[in-house]
């Protein structure tokens, strides 16, 4: 039997870095318990009023937040607040399948437009590796804007 899971980063930042990996992967920030969201409600503005109507302080509000798979597939992530720095390499990543079914230079050319794309939300780019088939397609080396290493794949 399979299990369920979550994907838990410490961050400096919980609002900001979950806005960013739900903007690279396609997935929402869940509304408030017991509280329907009309279908163009901003979720993070409910979250604002939730907190402050709980008596949440102000310096408490940005302590988590959380995204879901709007499909209900891939695995909730959560986001907390840590005090201390990333300090090394992050020894799990994410391989984030941004060109799946294609080879060769078509399959670079995708990963290199999505690598455009994310740099614009603020990642950054780190390296290129180039196909080396049998075992491998190519894939491209980013960190997130906490300095969190993904691949692109």
């Amino acid at each position: 039997m399979s299990r369920e899971f979550q994907v838990t980063f410490d961050t400096a930042d919980p609002r900001s870095l979950s806005t960013f990996w739900r903007d690279v992967l396609g997935y929402v920030h869940p509304g408030p318990p017991g509280v329907e969201l009309a279908a163009d409600a901003d979720p993070l503005e409910a979250w604002d009023r939730f907190l402050e109507d709980a008596g949440v302080p102000e310096d408490r509000r940005n302590s988590a937040s959380a995204l879901v798979d709007p499909e209900e597939k891939g695995p909730r992530l959560f986001f907390q607040q840590v005090p201390e720095a990333k300090r090394a390499k992050n020894r799990l990543h994410l391989d984030v399948r941004a060109a799946p079914g294609l080879e060769g230079d078509e399959r670079m050319a995708a990963l290199e437009a999505e690598c455009a794309r994310l740099v614009a939300l603020g990642a950054a780019r780190v390296q290129r590796f180039e196909p080396a088939p049998p075992t491998s397609l190519g894939f491209i080396v980013m960190t997130d804007p906490e300095g969190n290493e993904f691949c692109l794949d």
